[in-house]
């Protein structure tokens, strides 16, 4: 029965995400392994079970990443399959430590918040350790009330609301004394904190370009102007209209393309002649160069007099993706470039006229800590670029567009989110989509948004909440653990010493 609660974790955990998107199962989804891990007296099992669950999760959540390693990755089926199957057995260790971590803490009058901040702490540690991708605060990006968290203590503040609410359910079903559970009763403060935006509408313009362009695609001299043209004739079409107002912004995403702005006077001039025909600012996913010549991950921003302004490199690259870590030789790489991808190494700011852009790049949407950066900097509004076509028609797409949701509502920023084929979306300072464009079509838009100038709690101090869940949680699981040690060390010494003593 241990055994099954733990599969049952998973399996909740798994139909709070897209495309189930059975977000009210996330405040019991870890009620289960709560109760399997207090029936259970072995620290060993226990670990076990929580990264039976854990790797369960990853893999059914994550399980677009066979796909992608078997069709741009070049593993093949039977590789594809272990490869993703490793992958889930690392990921899994997180739930395993906390699993362990929990076993210690069962019984205490602060067990509910420590319970909560183990979870909490451990999330975070996703990033910093490899990869991260959609937390257990996500489910609650359409809650109004564990929302108002978002701007303060971000994604995490949701998360450890809804640990406390499983853990109480899991204390309730196992008759625990109820004052174990009275923590609960802090949860309606939430109502006392300033309710989510509402009814936001957007008084600039700015323009999507969706290219379509096929990942398959073999790139021939051909084949690039043929993209070239595509993203010309779109981006004037949208950009250029008898009685609109010039937009602000023509935003191209990531593709497949390798554009080569920097070294292709053909495709410069071309940027030049839509930013000065439609006297807007171009933002594009191109190819850079480094100092040293390495190709990296970039967005360049061309004026409306058609000269490019600055360019930001991409910082967190995609293990795999656009880099294959160290040991890890044998594995393709998805990207057709040459080399690994070189990392960015500062974050940049558009300076756009009297306003500031910040433009992330693709997977950095899921590392709230980097897209606060831009806000912290000055952007008054973010521009997302990304190619989700490596995805295929998976529910990768929607889990990428809710994660990017949740950071417009960290940072109270507009997100402008332009996909090379799908799902280019407007959200809105409260992470309500406004605006989305039809997936697996070469089209170009018109949108609208605002620049929002002031910082949230979350901007202006960062991960102080998350990190101090860890420490918290961590420490005090680690302190009972070494005290419950040296009860048993000197229980046996006591055992030892009564037997020696009949012994005589």
């Amino acid at each position: 029965m241990k055994w099954v609660l733990a599969l049952a974790t998973a399996a909740l955990l798994v139909l709070t995400v897209p495309r189930f998107d059975y977000s009210w199962l996330a405040p019991v989804a870890l009620t289960p392994l709560l109760i399997a891990v207090h029936l259970e007296t072995r620290g060993r099992l226990r670990f076990l079970q929580g990264w039976l669950a854990g790797a369960l999760y990853w893999f059914a959540v994550c399980y677009w990443i066979q796909g992608v390693l078997e069709r741009e990755g070049g593993l093949g089926s039977a590789g594809s399959w272990a490869a993703l199957g490793l992958f889930a057995a690392a990921k899994g260790l997180h739930m395993a430590f906390f699993a362990l971590g929990v076993g210690w803490l069962t019984g205490k009058w602060y067990t509910l918040p420590a319970i909560a901040a183990l979870w909490t702490g451990l999330e975070r540690t996703h990033g910093p350790l490899g990869f991260t991708w959609f937390l257990l605060g996500n489910a609650g990006i359409d809650m109004g009330v564990p929302m108002r968290l978002a701007p303060l203590v971000r994604v995490y503040g949701l998360s450890f609301s809804f640990a406390m609410m499983g853990a109480g359910v899991a204390l309730a079903l196992l008759k625990r004394p109820r004052r174990e559970a009275a923590w609960l009763l802090a949860l309606p403060l939430l109502y006392l904190l300033p309710p989510v935006p509402t009814g936001a509408r957007g008084s600039q313009q700015a323009v999507y370009v969706q290219p379509n362009v096929p990942v398959e695609t073999e790139w021939t001299p051909e084949q690039r102007e043929a993209i070239n043209r595509r993203l010309e004739s779109l981006s004037l079409s949208a950009g250029i209209r008898s009685g609109d107002p010039a937009a602000r912004l023509i935003i191209w995403p990531e593709t497949p393309a390798p554009l080569y702005y920097f070294e292709d006077p053909g495709l410069k001039a071309r940027v030049a002649t839509i930013s000065r025909l439609a006297q807007s600012y171009v933002v594009a996913g191109v190819v850079g160069r480094t100092a040293d010549g390495q190709p990296a991950n970039s967005a360049v921003i061309v004026g409306p007099a058609g000269d490019p302004l600055d360019r930001y490199d991409k910082i967190r690259l995609v293990p795999f993706g656009e880099f294959v870590p160290p040991l890890f030789g044998f594995v393709n790489k998805i990207t057709a470039e040459a080399g690994d991808f070189a990392p960015g190494r500062r974050v940049v700011v558009f300076q756009t006229g009297e306003r500031k852009t910040g433009v992330f790049i693709c997977y950095e949407a899921v590392f709230p800590d980097l897209v606060r950066q831009f806000v912290a900097s000055g952007a008054e509004v973010l521009v997302n670029i990304s190619n989700d076509g490596y995805f295929g028609r998976t529910a990768a797409r929607e889990q990428h567009l809710k994660i990017a949701r949740m950071r417009a509502a960290e940072n109270r920023r507009w997100i402008l989110r332009a996909t090379n084929d799908g799902i280019t979306a407007t959200i809105d300072p409260s992470g309500r989509l406004t605006h989305a464009i039809e997936p697996y079509i070469a089209t170009s838009v018109r949108t609208q948004f605002n620049y929002e100038n002031r910082l949230t709690p979350y901007a202006r101090y960062g991960d102080w909440f998350a990190w101090g869940c860890l420490m918290f949680g961590a420490g005090v699981a680690a302190f009972h653990h070494r005290g419950r040690m040296r009860f048993q060390f000197g229980s046996t010494r006591l055992r030892i010493s009564a037997s020696s003593s009949r012994l005589r």
